[in-house]
């Protein structure tokens, strides 16, 4: 049993593009970002692209853009750009039929998955790329402020 980080993958990327203002980021600039290989972003990178969430910018200096406002991307976007499998997957192989629970489980979980499913990608479709980006600079303003020295206390 195997989940996909693409989705987690595809946020980081965009997020990074985000804070760019426009200017493009090369494959091997992410990948540091993301510590993966440039052809795994490369793959992604070409994923949005299709999705219409990344342009690229070729010749010397070129790389990857944001192709859309963050605000105008909304996490759903993002996850069926680069994500076609169901939240949660059924058997590979078929259950015992002999068995109750093997002839049952199969058409009673997919509804409650279906529901789950729904249920996901309507929480996605509620946040945007802009929420994520803003979220992260609230959280690294918190991380600078215990960071920095303080003064000492006067008696």
């Amino acid at each position: 049993m195997n989940t996909s980080s693409r989705f987690a993958f595809a946020v980081h990327v965009l997020a990074l593009l985000a804070l760019q203002e426009g200017v493009p980021l090369s494959s091997e600039i992410i990948a540091g970002s993301v510590n993966t290989n440039p052809a795994l972003i490369r793959r992604l990178l070409t994923m949005l692209a299709n999705a219409g969430l990344t342009a690229s910018q070729l010749g010397a200096g070129g790389g990857a853009l944001l192709a859309r406002e963050p605000r105008t991307i909304a996490l759903l976007d993002i996850y069926r750009a680069v994500d076609d499998a169901q939240l949660f997957a059924m058997h590979r192989e078929e259950p015992n039929p002999d068995c109750m629970v093997g002839r049952q489980i199969q058409q009673t979980l997919r509804g409650i998955i279906s529901d789950a499913q729904r249920a996901m990608e309507a929480s996605l479709a509620t946040r945007t790329l802009a929420e994520v980006v803003e979220d992260m600079q609230r959280n690294e303003r918190k991380l600078e402020r215990a960071r920095a020295p303080r003064a000492p206390r006067r008696a």
